[in-house]
């Protein structure tokens, strides 16, 4: 090889580094309008998700005089609190089983329908609504309907002769949190199952039939183990909706603090507790724990799921 063509060399070596330079310039440019596009977002997760994570942290771990402690966490062995603990899983859990089984068999009723159908469009309507319709509003809507002078209290009293409270006031406690919950824990079910449910290919049914089974051998086979995940990944979505659940609990319940989140209203506005002011902490600290598990359970089944949504 000559002089002419080492230079040849030497000036294409420059050209493609000239080139990947400006691929990589390119790509930067690219990437800058995007990641201006998650600030929002991040400010947002920063605002309400790492500083109150770091403020229980501060609050639960650590004294007032800055000191590491482990102290603070015996709170979490108090009786009350345990109970709250266990009144919180326990609804959490209820309420999810139920909005998860009630949710796909309203999932699986929708199959039946036209996807741009009307009656498939009002309740994905409805579905979005309602998942969202919590808090004070709930609270005041079972408060009309069947409280103590609810519509259906006093007509079920007055028609029938029922009355739905001859043991007690339920609906202001624990036990009256059920209905609520479930009632904006089907939708939410409806909204993050229906697509998974809907995902089934006609053609799987179809190869199933042609090699000698039967609708039931597809599901058992087939539909059950494939939409496994997606059923537990929302169920998993359920009881971490409920668990962090605190506005309709608050407006609905007036027998104390029994589930976590009334419990760190209390530990933060009562005037009572002395010698105790880390308790807000290390209970929403308890939370973020229980909540980091719950969704880490629900990242891995997702990713599971995923593989037959590709």
């Amino acid at each position: 090889m000559g002089r002419r063509g080492r230079l040849d060399q030497v000036t294409s070596a420059v050209h493609e580094g000239v080139g990947a330079v400006d691929s990589g310039r390119r790509r930067r440019r690219a990437t800058a309008p995007a990641a201006l596009g998650l600030l929002p977002f991040g400010a947002y997760v920063a605002v309400f998700l790492a500083l109150p994570t770091g403020i229980a942290l501060a609050s639960g771990l650590f004294t007032s005089d800055g000191a590491f402690t482990l102290e603070n966490l015996s709170a979490l062995a108090d009786p009350v609190i345990l109970g709250a603990f266990w009144n919180s899983i326990w609804l959490s859990f209820l309420t999810a089983a139920i909005g998860a089984v009630v949710g796909a068999a309203l999932s699986y009723a929708m199959l039946g329908f036209p996807e741009d159908g009307r009656a498939r469009s009002i309740v994905d309507a409805a579905s979005g609504v309602l998942a969202q319709f919590g808090g004070v509003m709930l609270a005041f809507a079972f408060i009309a309907t069947i409280g103590l002078q609810g519509v259906v209290t006093v007509f079920l009293r007055d028609v029938f002769g029922v009355d739905i409270f001859a043991d007690g006031a339920w609906i202001y406690e624990l036990p009256g949190l059920v209905l609520p919950y479930i009632y904006f824990q089907v939708p939410l079910m409806v909204i993050t199952f229906l697509p998974a449910l809907a995902g089934l290919k006609p053609q799987w049914m179809e190869a199933t039939l042609t090699l000698g089974g039967t609708p039931a051998t597809f599901w058992w086979k087939v539909g059950i183990p494939v939409l496994a995940p997606s059923f537990f990944a929302s169920f998993l979505l359920l009881i971490a909706n409920a668990f962090s659940s605190y506005a309709t609990a608050a407006a609905l319940s007036s027998q104390g603090s029994s589930i976590v989140p009334l419990q760190i209203r209390t530990a933060l506005t009562s005037e009572t507790v002395l010698g105790r002011e880390n308790v807000a902490g290390v209970l929403a600290l308890g939370m973020i724990v229980i909540m980091a598990v719950v969704m880490c359970a629900y990242a891995l089944v997702q990713r599971r799921a995923a593989r037959w949504q590709a």
